[in-house]
């Protein structure tokens, strides 16, 4: 599976697994698909909307890992020092928590809908927490 339709608030993305870079992230990942929560405005981590998952347990380490995601890049935090979580990007993001700089595995990239990102963090920041749905396309 490489195809994902992405519908994260009233817009719509379609977006790509890498699963060359992070395949037990994207296995374990899939294996979760349809995957449904809300995503918030990111508190530490600049231009981001984030999951937060709690104690879920992917059961992957890092891989593909990084701290600076560009818009468009899904993260996936395995958990460790913060709680598990899932991060997109829509503009400058330097991923942290109160304790300070983290990474997570780039696993997700989006391919279309770019133009409507900003609008995204935008309406998560003002308006609160939007439903986020992952399926396959």
């Amino acid at each position: 599976m490489k195809s994902l339709k992405i519908t994260a608030g009233p817009f719509r993305f379609d977006a790509r697994f890498e699963a060359a870079l992070a395949p037990k992230t994207c296995e374990a990942f899939q294996s979760r698909l349809p995957f449904e929560s809300k995503i918030v405005h990111v508190r530490w981590s600049g231009e981001g909307v984030w999951i937060p998952l709690g104690d879920l347990d992917f059961h992957i380490g890092y891989e593909n890992h990084t701290s600076y995601p560009a818009p468009g890049q899904i993260i996936l935090y395995p958990g460790g020092i913060s709680e598990t979580e899932i991060l997109l990007a829509y503009g400058g993001v330097r991923f942290a928590c109160k304790m300070g700089q983290l990474a997570g595995n780039h696993f997700i990239t989006l391919t279309s809908g770019l133009e409507n990102l900003a609008a995204l963090g935008r309406q998560a920041l003002w308006q609160g927490a939007q439903d986020i749905r992952f399926e396959v396309a």
